[in-house]
């Protein structure tokens, strides 16, 4: 019998997956990932209550259950990671960042060495293995509202030749029922927000907690004026509008930050080309299998935006250029861009 390890956070998603499973005939064992068990100031970290929840649909479905300590790990990869691009003015996405380095790496490799034949999770996306080929191909999932392939963006095709994503095939209201109808502990338990490792909290309290706030200028990129202050560029993005409280009359957009200097500079014309992206160039380029020839592609610039047409080349130096049928607003450094052929999602890379 298959033996499959299935990555439960205590959630109604990762809870159908492993019932699924089960009901599939697969020797299934429940699995919690400890990444993350730190409190913030006016937020209690939810792991154990998430910890307990998971545990109980494991004794519902009368599976094993376990607990993998990634703590460590999670830290230097994935919060690290994203403390030190914001310090860098730049805008990382750490879900992806827990994909590539926690979820489908780490978990995988212990869950084999522990004797698993494949892992599983509730992400909304589906695997196709071809025949001949050990490697998976990572297919946009049938709920495209839900879909999900925009923060795997950097799995590989070897790990995804061991892994099963079950709801793929459905739409997240059937989940919600599908759990009901089993009678599953988390059936009505709603969906965590917010980043991925402190639920509710924004990015701007956590960031809080590890860098210091200092005050700046936000100055009118047009006429050079200060409009106001801030408590940190390290805080702003570009295209954002909420937060800058610089008074009356018509919205500001933040289009750009000196990060030595600490300044932001905004302004409220919305068809500043600093707003608008036309071409991308991206770096860090992760392709799930083999690399693609430059061509007509599709690509999505953050997770539910819509695909847009675009032609992709290859610079001197290995970096991705992108030339986009219509121009992209708010697009910042730091950000995925995820690249898609039709359905099926190819890989990607990081806004220069």
């Amino acid at each position: 019998m298959t033996k499959v390890y299935v990555g439960m956070s205590g959630g109604v998603d990762s809870s159908l997956t492993a019932a699924l499973l089960v009901e599939q005939g697969y020797d299934v064992t429940g699995v919690y990932m400890k990444n993350w068990t730190q409190d913030l100031p006016g937020m209690k970290c939810p792991w154990a209550d998430d910890l307990a929840d998971a545990k109980r649909v494991a004794v519902q479905l009368g599976i094993d259950f376990k607990v993998f300590d990634f703590e460590n790990e999670y830290k230097h990869k994935v919060v690290d990671y994203m403390i030190e691009e914001y310090k860098l003015g730049r805008t990382p996405n750490p879900d992806i960042m827990c994909n590539q380095e926690v979820k489908f790496k780490i978990f995988l490799e212990t869950a084999l060495e522990d004797g698993a034949d494949l892992i599983a999770t509730g992400h909304y996306a589906r695997v196709r293995h071809e025949e001949g080929r050990s490697n998976g191909q990572l297919v946009q999932a049938v709920d495209t509202n839900k879909d999900q392939t925009y923060f795997l963006y950097r799995v590989t095709g070897e790990a995804l030749g061991k892994v099963l994503f079950p709801l793929g095939e459905f739409k997240k209201p059937e989940v919600r029922e599908m759990a009901k109808a089993r009678g599953l502990f988390t059936a009505a338990k709603k969906d965590s927000q917010g980043i991925c490792f402190v639920g509710q909290i924004g990015i701007r309290e956590f960031l809080s907690q590890y860098v210091e706030q200092k005050a700046g200028s936000i100055i009118d990129k047009q006429t050079g004026k200060v409009l106001g202050q801030h408590d940190g560029a390290i805080f702003y993005t570009i295209g954002q509008r909420h937060g800058l409280d610089v008074g009356g009359g018509l919205p500001y957009y933040v289009v750009g930050k000196d990060m030595d200097k600490n300044e932001v500079y905004a302004t409220t014309n919305l068809n500043d080309d600093a707003l608008w992206r036309p071409q991308l160039n991206l770096t860090s380029a992760h392709w799930i299998n083999e690399t693609p020839e430059a061509g007509e592609y599709q690509v999505r610039v953050r997770h539910r935006a819509a695909l847009i047409p675009t032609q992709l080349s290859f610079n001197d130096d290995g970096s991705i250029e992108l030339t986009l049928d219509n121009a992209e607003r708010a697009v910042a450094p730091g950000q995925s861009v995820v690249i898609y052929n039709n359905e099926i999602c190819i890989g990607g890379g990081i806004i220069a």
